[in-house]
């Protein structure tokens, strides 16, 4: 599988990884309960900035964020019909900024590093007895494994569609996607419950 993990030493890159998921979370409080849009303008210029700095090019950096620029852009349009344009605006700035600042960490940090940091902040729930850590950890590293696989698929799904000379529709290429997508989760779940990984309430 492929990963979003870039090799690099920017500032972003020599900050832990608990650093960086707690700012994070604080800038996904702060995005949503201000509403000044200059403010939230220029804190989406300081997020293109921070996510520029990690050393991808424009190509890669459109590559990756394209899905869900065009999801933010779906959401800001239909704001945009149902509330004002400011509000519309607003939630367009918002979801960039976290976007752009969510793929800088992503960017940055190894899935490893990830699962360790979420075990670790999962623990005080485990002894609640709800949760295992080590479950949470390992959903949240599978979940990073499986983006970059799936958008890799949809590529994939499109080109042959276009090869073929057949019309792209959202049915066609979602239909296989999903197929595909839990059949690689099947078997993902196969082997780890093969190897014991995932530990089981007795």
């Amino acid at each position: 599988m492929q990963s979003l993990y870039v090799e690099g030493d920017s500032t972003l890159h020599r900050l832990s990884p608990r650093a960086k998921i707690f700012s994070l979370f604080l800038l996904g409080i702060v995005l949503f309960v201000g509403d000044n849009l200059p403010l939230l303008a220029i804190v989406t210029l300081l997020t293109a900035l921070i996510y520029r700095s990690i050393g991808l090019s424009l190509k890669e950096s459109a590559v990756r964020l394209r899905p869900i620029v065009l999801t933010i852009v779906i959401v800001a349009l239909f704001t945009l019909v149902v509330s004002p344009w400011h509000v519309a605006l607003a939630t367009l700035l918002r979801l960039t900024a976290l976007m752009l600042f969510a793929a800088a960490v992503t960017a940055t940090t190894t899935i490893t590093q990830f699962m360790d940091e979420i075990t670790a902040l999962a623990g005080p729930l485990e002894r609640t007895g709800w949760v295992k850590a080590d479950d949470i950890g390992l959903a949240v590293g599978l979940v990073l494994r499986f983006v970059p696989e799936i958008i890799a698929r949809y590529h994939a799904i499109r080109e042959a569609h276009a090869a073929r000379g057949l019309k792209v529709r959202p049915t066609t290429i979602l239909i296989p996607l999903v197929i595909l997508t839990l059949r690689d989760a099947d078997n993902i779940a196969a082997a780890i419950d093969a190897r014991g990984i995932r530990r089981h309430v007795s």
